[in-house]
């Protein structure tokens, strides 16, 4: 029997690993957290029966803990409760699906406690992958990695010698935008911005997609997840979303893992790893595809890719402000108190303004993240 927790239960991943459990009589939950999404939590905590249930908010947490007072389940809030979670004994593999930097306190916690870690908080490595990844090797903790391009890569990976890795091609879709002006972009509206043409994912990441910041986060992702420099990382427009990455070794052989556009199957991957099990849903069929393509990405349209690099190389604190300024022009976004376009110009000018912080701990990190929300707010008000 394999105990796992989900932080970010009732999210996009945290839903799809719960159906992977339901299939899998081998998996326990025994702790799950989400945000605010109440109702949610209820039922999940009524199905799974774990031992400990977190949410966010003190509000939220009053109205659940009085909706499962029948059950047993203990209720804890906030940070406090993310940590106890992170540190359980009745837990072996930490699901890290919760949006946002509150991923990497918890996420250390775990891995000092010696728990695997199945990674889908983005924020963790590209904002504190230089403390993450070398506690990680010091308590011999696997990172498994969630994200579809970089359980590819893994994939790629196994079995290999990893110093003889040449380049890592990350592929990406290319988003509802692909192939539009600049001048396009700017009449964009949220509705069109969220209907991505292969993925079903939660809004902030769909956005993200249309952007392409997504996949600048993943590129500073796989340097700390892989080992690589920045250099030896190469975007390729794929929008079949078939080939989901692949990795050019020294010899020019290339490995690359293919299948159907569905989560479940990284999450799988990443949960019963080294093991692969039987799962429902359609198969790749290679006649009923016919072809795939590969573009460049347009770095001058989407210029959110092009920041990302820049962050990237600048080190330090600079991705925190990447991802912090980000998360809260998408926000904007949402909310429609801005335009498309402005996301990645809100996302340069806090940029812009920022002194790097050379090697950034914990505090550095979470402070910087919230200078970079304050510049927004006073950008935008």
């Amino acid at each position: 029997m394999k105990r796992i927790a989900v932080l970010g239960s009732t999210g996009s991943i945290g839903t799809q690993t719960l159906e992977i459990v339901r299939q899998n009589r081998d998996l326990q939950v025994t702790a799950l957290a989400a945000g605010s999404n109440v109702e949610r939590m209820e039922e999940q905590i009524r199905e799974f029966c774990p031992l400990i249930a977190a949410m966010w908010s003190e509000e939220a947490c009053m109205d659940l803990r009085a909706r499962v007072a029948d059950t047993g389940v203990r209720i804890c809030c906030g940070m406090e409760g993310l940590l106890e979670i992170a540190v359980m004994e009745e837990m072996d593999v930490l699901v890290t699906a919760i949006v946002g930097m509150i991923g990497i306190k918890p996420t250390i916690a775990a891995i000092e406690s010696g728990k695997a870690i199945a990674l889908a908080n983005k924020e963790t490595l590209v904002t504190a992958g230089h403390i993450i990844m070398p506690l990680a090797a010091k308590h011999k903790v696997p990172i498994l990695p969630v994200d579809s391009e970089h359980s590819a890569i893994f994939q790629s990976m196994n079995g290999e010698n990893k110093k003889r890795v040449s380049k890592i091609l990350l592929t990406a879709s290319g988003g509802p935008f692909r192939g539009r002006t600049k001048e396009e972009l700017g009449a964009m509206k949220v509705e069109d911005a969220l209907k991505h043409p292969n993925w079903a994912m939660g809004r902030k990441i769909t956005i993200d997609s249309a952007t392409m910041v997504n996949k600048g986060l993943e590129v500073m992702e796989a340097k700390w997840l892989f080992g690589v420099d920045l250099e030896q990382i190469e975007v390729v427009v794929h929008p079949q979303s078939v080939i989901h990455s692949m990795v050019e070794y020294e010899d020019g052989a290339v490995m690359a893992q293919l299948g159907m556009p569905d989560m479940k199957l990284p999450i799988a991957y990443a949960l019963f790893y080294p093991d692969r099990r039987p799962m429902d849903g359609k198969k790749l069929d290679f006649f009923a595809l016919g072809h795939m393509t590969f573009e460049k990405p347009d770095l001058e349209t989407f210029t959110g890719l092009k920041l990302a690099f820049e962050a990237a190389r600048a080190g330090g604190s600079m991705p925190t402000v990447y991802n912090a300024a980000n998360e809260r022009a998408v926000s904007l976004f949402l909310e429609r108190k801005i335009g498309f376009l402005q996301i990645p110009e809100l996302i340069g000018a806090c940029m812009g303004q920022h002194k790097v912080i050379e090697h950034p701990n914990v505090e550095e990190i979470l402070r910087t993240e919230q200078e970079a929300y304050e510049y927004i707010r006073r950008v935008v008000n």
